[in-house]
């Protein structure tokens, strides 16, 4: 991936040097003197919220509670799309619109009352040109889902002009996963990995397709990796119990069960997580009176 100076991000962006060095002492960007083209990206969608009166605080504040909100998500900028509500950020993830710093899923409507879905299928008809602007494009067409093929093609473009984009190879993966595509959709979860061996969203998909077409030994491996970059994953967690579930590795599976459910203490899944939990204490209870015996 290209690295650029201080120089080319002001030339780039347009901003002065006093605005860089704000949103780092901020927290918004690195603090560096080269930068990414995932910084310039972030940098770029920081800009744009300053301009709209969106407070660093804010901002800062929202990335974090986005990243908490989303198992793996390292970057919200980057793996989803963002707009202002008010005072407050809010992003589009997987469909829906999401206020993270209260957690709540808000109304996808502008302050002019016009649905946002709406100005972003205008956006989505002029030409992009950039990596980002291509990859925004792709997570605008992933919202209809008679739009499916144009965003794999708007995800393309993105790696046409960044082959290193691990973000549009994780968005190309799932979308070929949906359609149950499971040798396309692994390509590309492990082209993100080549692209970017921290990732630890990658990893974790990467471990569902295995798992989906029966290698599970393989994506138990993936999960764990997942699990090494961010020991707070609670989807890996998950889905790595079900894997020694099915491996009968139950002593293994009751790890996860449980630190499941310390990090999920009220969701849909968290029922399930507990029951499996008792089950298994239940089941080593009886052996041990049966060997006892």
């Amino acid at each position: 991936m290209n690295n650029f100076n201080r120089a080319d991000v002001l030339r780039i962006l347009h901003i002065t040097p006093r605005q860089l060095s704000g949103w780092q002492r901020a927290g918004l960007v690195a603090v560096g003197e080269t930068f990414s083209f995932y910084d310039l990206l972030q940098l770029k969608k920081v800009r744009d919220l300053r301009e709209q009166k969106v407070r660093p605080s804010v901002i800062r504040e929202s990335l974090r509670a986005m990243q908490e909100a989303v198992s793996g998500m390292e970057n919200p900028f980057i793996e989803a799309s963002s707009f202002r509500m008010g005072s407050r950020l809010a992003f589009r993830h997987e469909g829906k619109a999401l206020e993270p710093i209260k957690g709540q899923f808000v109304m996808d409507f502008e302050e002019s009352g016009n649905v946002v879905l709406e100005e972003r299928s205008v956006r989505a008809i002029a030409a992009p040109q950039t990596a980002s602007e291509f990859f925004n494009r792709g997570v605008a067409l992933e919202d209809d889902p008679g739009s499916q093929e144009q965003a794999i093609e708007a995800y393309h473009k993105v790696l046409e002009i960044a082959s290193d984009f691990a973000p549009a190879h994780i968005n190309l993966g799932t979308l070929h996963y949906n359609s149950q595509d499971y040798e396309s959709a692994e390509f590309h979860y492990r082209k993100a990995i080549e692209c970017d061996p921290r990732y630890a969203l990658a990893y974790f998909d990467l471990g569902n397709v295995l798992d989906e077409t029966g290698r599970i030994p393989e994506a138990i491996l993936a999960y764990n990796t997942a699990l090494q970059l961010a020991p707070t994953y609670a989807d890996a967690h998950y889905n790595i119990a079900l894997a020694y579930e099915r491996t009968r590795e139950t002593r293994k599976a009751l790890a996860h069960w449980r630190a499941y459910t310390k990090l999920d203490v009220s969701g849909p899944w968290a029922i399930h997580a507990r029951n499996q939990v008792r089950r298994i204490l239940d089941g080593e209870k009886l052996r041990v009176v049966f060997r006892k015996r």
